[in-house]
């Protein structure tokens, strides 16, 4: 009986936390915010990509992983600090981890520190609001690759 009830107690748990997990997810998308692919391990082997929901605030893009707990986003971009250094299509290893038909950005830190590197993948529609964001940076600001 109280392996029973200990069994249920853990279940109610996990249920409330996988509906807690679905309506930030929900909240997310319904405040403006798109379908992106993220990676901070830049190598070969088409791992390490993780799916979430971004969102533009003023001179950030924030990026909420889809399954996390954080209240917060799990990564932030601030646009001064970025400097994009290569654009491609996914190899097919890695489109099972990203919105269908994703373009990769590969880009870095603004002194081009070797761990700030991140790979973002999204659809054409999020990519052309993520251009058109950069683009519309303060004047006097450069963005190579944006267009």
């Amino acid at each position: 009986m109280r392996l029973g009830l200990i069994i249920l107690v853990l279940l109610a748990v996990v249920i409330g936390a996988l509906a807690l997990l679905l309506a930030r997810r929900v909240r997310l998308v319904r405040e403006g915010g798109v379908i992106v692919a993220l990676r901070t391990r830049i190598d070969n082997t088409g791992k390490g990509w993780h799916l979430g929901i971004a969102r533009y605030h003023g001179d950030e893009f924030a990026w909420f992983r889809a399954l996390s707990l954080k209240s917060g986003p799990n990564r932030v971009i601030h646009r001064e600090a970025l400097e994009i250094v290569d654009r491609r299509e996914p190899e097919s290893a890695e489109t099972p981890n990203m919105p269908v038909g994703s373009r990769v950005l590969q880009f870095r830190g603004a002194h081009g520190e070797r761990d700030q590197q991140v790979e973002i993948a999204m659809g054409p529609d999020a990519l052309t609001g993520f251009l058109s964001w950069l683009e519309s940076a303060p004047p006097g600001r450069t963005v190579p690759w944006a267009s």
